[in-house]
């Protein structure tokens, strides 16, 4: 696919709305590196401790509370490291800015957002991986569209975030319908923007999550919003932190500790549908029952494999149709792992649950 022509993105005036405050704090790390073992450019090369030292501390994200109540709900508070902060942070480029600011050590995100940081010159790792299977997003339209399809796309505004999953989402749908990128025009948003830009009719589509659609199609169905399934998969769900945080020995260690807690904290949401449904959806998001129902109806089912091999690959894809585009440069995505972690989450869970 080429570049966007002039009627697509102006990629400066693009990087310009999404990254400002990010440029204006500046590359600094989040963390010392002194007491690590490191090798070049500053990597961290010993494997991580068995053992949290004492007064250990982890600003971890926990977007929705999700994190937090996966734990209590599951019993899995028993963390040998003190929480300094759970931060409601989720969208790829309020990490990027909350780790730049030092405000945030680990975060749960798709797999864009480490390419995007590394295209900002910002250097953070992947510590762990989920693989998902199945669609997590689908495209709503705008109220009294008459879209049907994605082929139909063409000559459309549609909301796109380079740094979220849900810019990958429609960049692949977009290959796959054999669109190029200036047969649309791609509307610069975070994706917490998608639901007003669509109500406003800013854009025509809006890829959102399934978790989403239910309560925008309550207010909107009526008046002719719909949704566009699709068999895009966003494959990779996973944790990360600023390379400076694992460089540091003793919260690289809390960092390995954390991701099994992490990834049991998932089985058990998967394994408990009924009560994540009351407890989360219904009680903290306010949607029915038959909502919540149909969102974990759609729900993957966690995959934590031993094997990093088919998400760097998957990662290198995503890079690659970036750099089609040109909005950012081809590089070899090997470096976005840190693999002294690889494994972690996958020894956690039953075989089941490995993939």
């Amino acid at each position: 696919m080429p570049p966007l022509s002039a009627s697509g993105v102006d990629r400066r005036l693009f990087l310009s709305s999404l990254l400002g405050a990010a440029a204006a704090a500046g590359l600094s790390g989040c963390a010392g590196s002194s007491a690590a073992d490191t090798g070049a450019k500053g990597a961290a090369t010993a494997p991580p401790a068995d053992k949290v030292p004492s007064g250990t501390s982890l600003k971890i994200s926990s977007y929705q509370g999700v994190q937090q109540l996966q734990f209590k709900l599951a019993g899995l508070t028993d963390l040998p490291f003190k929480v300094s902060s759970w931060a409601n942070i989720g969208a790829g480029p309020d990490v990027i800015n909350a780790f730049r600011s030092q405000s945030l050590d680990v975060a749960n995100n798709a797999g864009i957002p480490p390419i995007q940081a590394h295209y900002q010159g910002y250097d953070a790792k992947i510590v762990a991986i989920n693989i998902t299977r199945k669609p997590n997003y689908l495209f709503a339209t705008r109220p009294g569209s008459d879209i049907e399809s994605v082929k139909d796309f063409k000559g459309k505004k549609l909301a796109f975030s380079q740094g979220q999953a849900q810019g990958v989402v429609l960049l692949r749908a977009l290959k796959q319908a054999g669109l190029a990128y200036d047969d649309v025009d791609l509307v610069p948003l975070t994706s917490n923007q998608f639901l007003t830009a669509l109500q406003a009719g800013q854009v025509d589509i809006a890829p959102l999550a399934n978790s989403q659609s239910p309560a925008y199609l309550k207010q909107y169905g009526s008046k002719g919003a719909h949704t566009i399934p699709t068999d895009v998969v966003d494959l990779l769900s996973l944790l990360w932190a600023p390379t400076s945080v694992l460089a540091d020995r003793a919260k690289a260690a809390a960092v390995a500790a954390y991701i099994p807690r992490w990834a049991k904290g998932q089985v058990w949401a998967y394994e408990h549908p009924d009560d994540w449904n009351r407890e989360f959806y219904v009680k903290t998001q306010n949607l029915s029952l038959a909502q919540a129902e149909a969102i974990t109806e759609l729900a993957n089912k966690p995959l934590f494999p031993p094997s990093w091999d088919e998400a760097v690959k998957w990662e290198q894809e995503t890079a690659d149709l970036l750099a089609e585009g040109g909005f950012v440069k081809g590089f070899e995505v090997d470096s976005l792992f840190d693999r002294r972690f690889e494994g972690i989450a996958a020894k956690a869970v039953s075989a089941e649950y490995r993939k």
